[in-house]
C-alpha cells in the first residue's frame, strides 16, 4: 500500500527584501536574484517591518535575504523577534548590511542562526558580491563597483579594488545614470523591479531604454534646486537645514551641506500619507560626530526612527516634532 501524500506545502520560495531608495539596495537585490533566483521586495526604511512581518505566514518561503536595510532602536528588537520566528519555521535567513548596528542585536541574530554579513566599511552590494561571487557573472563586479560609488564608499578596501578593474569615468557615469533613474522612479515600484531584473541580467545602465534621457531630466531638476537652497536655507550654530517641498530630501541635502558652510546639512520633506517628515542628513569630512549613531538615538526620543553611516544618515520624524528635532540635533553636535 502506497504511503499517503503529505499535505504540508513544500518550501520553494526565495525572496530578497532590499532598500528601494538607492543604487546599493537595488544592486544588492539584482545580485541576489542572479545568484539565487526568486523574487524581490523593495521597501523604504519605514516599510521594513511591515514587509518582514508579512512573510510570517508564507508557508512556502524557503530563503529570505534582507539587504541594505538598517535598523533603529525602535524596530531592532521586533526585527530579531520576527527573524527568530522565521528561523523556527525552517526559513533560511541572511541579513547583509553596512549600517551601524547595536552589537547586542548582532549577537541575538546570530543566536537565532541568522546568517549575517555586516561591515560598516563596505557597501552592501560589495558584501553581496564578495560573499557569492562564485555564483555570479563577471559583470556583477561592475554592478558592485557602481553601488560603492553611489554610497561614497569606492575608496574602501574591497570597493576600490573592484573599481580598479574598470575605467573610472565609465563607472562614474554609469553609477550616476543608475542613481538618477532610481531616485526619479520612487513612485513607480514596477520600474524599480524592472531595474533589478535588468541589472541581474548583466546589462549596463546605459543599455536601459531612455536611461540617459531620464537622467538628464533629474539633472535639470537638481540644477534648479541650487537656487532654491540658496533662497530658503536656514542656519543654526552647527548645521544648515531646509524643508523641501517639490523634490526629494536626499537630492537636496548635499547642496544644503555645501552652501551652508556648516559641518552638517539637514533636508526634510513631508510625507503627507504618513504625517511624518523624511529627513536626510549629511556630514562634511570635518564632522567628528558619528551621525548615524546620534540620529538613531535622537530620533527615538522624538517618536521617530533613524540611523545610518557616520557621514550620511536619515530619519523619519513626526510632523509636529520636526522643529524640535532639528534644534536638538544642533545642540548635540556641540
Amino acid at each position: 500500500m502506497a504511503a499517503p501524500k503529505s499535505t504540508k506545502s513544500k518550501k520553494t520560495k526565495v525572496i530578497c527584501l532590499s532598500h528601494m531608495e538607492d543604487a546599493d539596495g537595488i544592486s544588492s537585490a539584482a545580485l541576489i536574484r542572479q545568484a539565487f533566483g526568486g523574487d524581490s521586495m523593495l521597501v523604504d526604511y519605514p516599510g521594513l517591518m511591515p514587509a518582514v512581518e508579512s512573510l510570517l505566514n508564507d508557508d512556502k518561503l524557503k530563503s529570505l535575504y534582507i539587504c541594505d536595510l538598517g535598523l533603529s532602536k525602535n524596530n531592532q528588537e521586533r526585527f530579531v523577534e520576527v527573524l527568530s520566528t522565521l528561523r523556527k519555521k525552517r526559513v533560511a535567513v541572511t541579513y547583509i548590511d553596512h549600517h551601524d548596528i547595536d552589537p547586542e542585536i548582532i549577537k541575538k541574530l546570530q543566536k537565532a542562526k541568522v546568517k549575517i554579513f555586516h561591515d560598516v566599511n563596505e557597501c552592501t552590494t560589495v558584501q553581496v558580491y564578495d560573499a557569492y561571487k562564485s555564483k555570479l557573472s563577471d559583470h556583477s563586479s561592475f554592478v558592485a563597483a557602481c553601488a560603492a560609488i553611489t554610497d561614497y564608499m569606492e575608496d574602501r578596501p574591497k570597493g576600490s579594488k573592484l573599481l580598479q578593474i574598470y575605467d573610472r569615468q565609465f563607472a562614474l557615469i554609469s553609477a550616476t545614470v543608475l542613481t538618477y533613474n532610481i531616485v526619479g522612479h520612487q513612485k513607480d515600484p514596477d520600474y524599480l523591479l524592472y531595474l533589478v531584473e535588468i541589472l541581474s541580467e548583466s546589462q549596463y545602465p546605459h543599455q536601459i531604454p531612455n536611461s540617459f534621457e531620464f537622467a538628464q531630466i533629474q539633472v535639470e531638476k537638481l540644477a534648479g534646486m541650487i537656487a532654491k537652497v540658496k533662497k530658503s536655507l536656514k542656519k543654526m550654530k552647527n548645521l544648515g537645514y531646509m524643508e523641501i517641498t517639490d523634490a526629494g530630501a536626499s537630492g537636496a541635502v548635499n547642496f544644503v551641506l555645501g552652501l551652508s558652510g556648516k559641518n552638517v546639512g539637514v533636508a526634510y520633506k513631508e510625507r503627507v500619507d504618513h504625517g511624518i517628515y523624511a529627513v536626510s542628513i549629511r556630514g562634511s569630512k570635518s564632522c567628528q560626530v558619528h551621525l548615524g549613531r546620534l540620529v538613531n538615538s535622537l530620533a527615538q526620543e522624538f517618536g521617530g526612527s533613524g540611523g545610518g553611516h557616520d557621514k550620511a544618515c536619515g530619519a523619519v520624524i513626526p510632523k509636529a516634532k520636526i522643529g524640535a528635532f532639528v534644534k536638538a540635533l544642533n545642540a548635540k553636535l556641540n
